[in-house]
């Protein structure tokens, strides 16, 4: 019994240093997600309208994100990352891009869904970056550059011969909808963290509460940083279910209306209805370059 929790508590460590170690990876919150301010609104919203007018014809899914760093990890190792968190591109068509900027580290790359990888090859698109890209960068000119780039990309996607395009409706994401404040969810986690309390001990009990939790969440929402916060809420949870339910009465935690299932979707798409990856793969394919 104590070999077992101490290599549960061992993972849990091992889960949280994960956490702490890389740059999460932004929720997708539209085609066009800036963490530095590159981008004024305008810019933002230009270049939003015409990655959606492209998705709308074509069906692929082209999204830019702009980070100021990716240390420790290279701009490879990061960008896959979000690139498998975020799937832009259709799911089994898998033809979705993901052009990535890390402006403090000086650096880009363009990955590739597996479905663009006859198209936009990796020389296509280590031409785009050093060739259309970078010298608008090394100028200052980051818009101009982001959407040169942008433009070079959708027009050689356009010369792929593809599905077409089927409204977003006839495909949901299964996850899209989860709401982690459905009462189901929450009696379920209530359940699972008492046996594995009852089995390993409250604190133990509870901090493999929060890792399963976790781990579930970076399944589902792709983000370290969900994941993590989930995984702490879960914790929490477990550790004091029993306090909070004995003085919950009318207006506690699961009953009076203090939870209800109609809150916010748990979802990358944006909160008014509008993107989220169609569940496209990557393997690797692109290039990276800086200025």
């Amino acid at each position: 019994m104590n070999a077992a929790r101490l290599s549960l508590l061992a993972l849990m460590l091992c889960w949280v240093c994960t956490a702490f170690a890389d740059v999460a990876v932004p929720p997708l919150t539209g085609r066009v997600v800036d963490l530095t301010g590159t981008l004024n609104s305008g810019q933002k919203a230009d270049l939003e309208q015409k990655l959606k007018a492209f998705e709308d014809r074509k069906g692929s899914q082209v999204a830019v994100l702009i980070v100021p760093t990716t240390q420790p990890e290279t701009i490879e190792q990061f960008s896959i990352r979000a690139a498998e968190a975020w799937k832009v591109g259709r799911k089994k068509i898998d033809d979705g891009a993901l052009l990535v900027v890390a402006k403090d580290d000086r650096k880009l790359r363009i990955e590739v869904g597996y479905g663009l990888e006859g198209s936009l090859t990796d020389v296509t698109a280590n031409r785009i970056i050093n060739e259309i890209i970078v010298p608008k960068f090394r100028t200052g000119d980051f818009s101009g550059g982001i959407d040169a780039g942008v433009d070079r990309i959708i027009a050689v996607i356009d010369g792929e011969k593809l599905p077409a395009p089927v409204p977003r409706e006839q495909n949901p994401d299964l996850f899209s909808h989860l709401d982690p404040t459905n009462p189901f969810v929450l009696f379920a986690l209530i359940i699972m963290g008492g046996i594995l309390r009852s089995v390993l001990g409250r604190l133990v009990g509870s901090a493999a509460t929060g890792g399963v939790v976790g781990v579930l969440a970076w399944f589902v929402a792709g983000s370290l940083a969900a994941s993590f916060i989930l995984g702490i809420v879960a914790f929490f949870l477990t550790m004091f279910a029993e306090t909070m339910l004995s003085s919950g009465g009318r207006g506690g935690y699961i009953g009076g209306g203090g939870w209800s299932g109609g809150g916010g979707s748990f979802s990358g798409g944006s909160s008014g209805g509008g993107f989220s990856g169609g569940g496209g793969s990557f393997g690797g394919g692109g290039a990276s370059g800086s200025w």
